[in-house]
């Protein structure tokens, strides 16, 4: 019996955290054509989502290596959605690096759109993914490996949700790749 109360409690909280980033790709989806207006200081965001995971990187023995310039230009976005781009994408490179591996986080102003924008970088250094998969990876449910994304308690939404954020707040997402050195992701917002 406590065999399958175990099995029967995992199962339910994988159709929880399911159902919680479908609802969320589907709040995302219905503001895809409004586009955010106030402006976000990005300044700290990076290490609040660092504290809200301490427990994991500590549990990994990993840290979080944030490059963050002292001044850096404010961008129009949603912070409950940024936030949530970043939890996403460290939440990535902390499932799927090499345990003892920073994850590294760089910040930095860049002028390649009109306007400028701020390209945000999360880098880790894991297994990496190989070429052929990086085009489908923020399908919803694409799995490179699903067996491990499974047991890692990946559901195959989170960067479906990351790109359909990015895109809201007509940004880019670039995803890099390099078999055994690791992956880098990254995405833009553009400056108020």
């Amino acid at each position: 019996r406590q065999r399958f109360l175990t099995i029967m409690a995992t199962e339910a909280d994988r159709m929880r955290r399911l159902i919680d980033d479908l609802m969320s790709l589907s709040r995302i989806e219905l503001d895809k054509f409004v586009r955010p207006t106030q402006p976000l200081d990005l300044k700290g965001l990076v290490a609040e989502v660092g504290s809200t995971l301490a427990m994991r990187l500590e549990g990994d023995s990993r840290a979080l290596l944030i490059d963050e310039p002292y001044e850096l230009p404010r961008v129009i976005a949603d912070r409950d959605q940024v936030l949530q781009v970043l939890y996403n994408l460290i939440s990535n490179a902390l499932k799927y690096g090499r345990s003892g591996s920073p994850i590294r986080v760089s910040l930095a102003s860049v002028a390649t759109s009109p306007g400028g924008s701020v390209k945000v970088t999360v880098a880790d250094e894991g297994d990496g993914i190989a070429p052929e998969h990086l085009p489908r990876l923020t399908e919803r449910f694409y799995r490179v490996d699903s067996q491990r994304s499974r047991t890692l308690g990946g559901t195959g939404l989170g960067l479906a949700i990351v790109k359909h954020i990015v895109e809201r707040h007509r940004g880019r997402l670039e995803i890099d790749s390099r078999l055994g050195e690791g992956t880098s992701v990254s995405f833009t917002l553009p400056i108020a």
